[in-house]
């Protein structure tokens, strides 16, 4: 039974920074790929980030590269999202995203497990 919720979700000022987190159960992240996706209503769901937790082998998508980073505490069995300089295009509900295998990619449908996400609302 894998249960994974997001928190930390808020209101920001574009170009201010926040956190948020992932914690899981019912599987370990060691041998796993975690991900972070967005999704405004009406678009498509958007890859934002992903880790090998493993290998720690890291990718961004392209509209957060350098912005971004994403991290676990393995111990904890907790993903973390840290952005910074965020603007109003960040504007999403934010989800965490666990996949079966060891590696995935950065489509939705590589991921098996989903969290309810949190919404993360940058000001102009």
């Amino acid at each position: 039974q894998v249960q994974l919720v997001e928190s930390g979700g808020r209101l920001v000022q574009g170009g201010g920074s926040l956190t948020i987190s992932c914690s899981a159960s019912g599987m370990p992240f060691t041998n796993h790929e975690m991900g972070w996706f967005r999704q405004v209503r009406g678009k498509e769901r958007e890859f934002v980030a992903s880790i090998s937790v493993i290998s720690d082998v890291r990718t961004y998508g392209d509209s957060v590269k350098g912005r971004f980073t994403i991290s676990t505490n393995s111990a904890k069995n907790t993903l973390y999202l840290q952005m910074s300089n965020l603007k109003p295009e960040d504007t999403a509900v934010y989800y965490c995203a666990a996949s079966r295998a060891r590696w995935a990619g950065t489509r939705p449908n590589e991921y098996d497990y989903w969290g309810q996400g949190t919404q993360v609302t940058v000001s102009s």
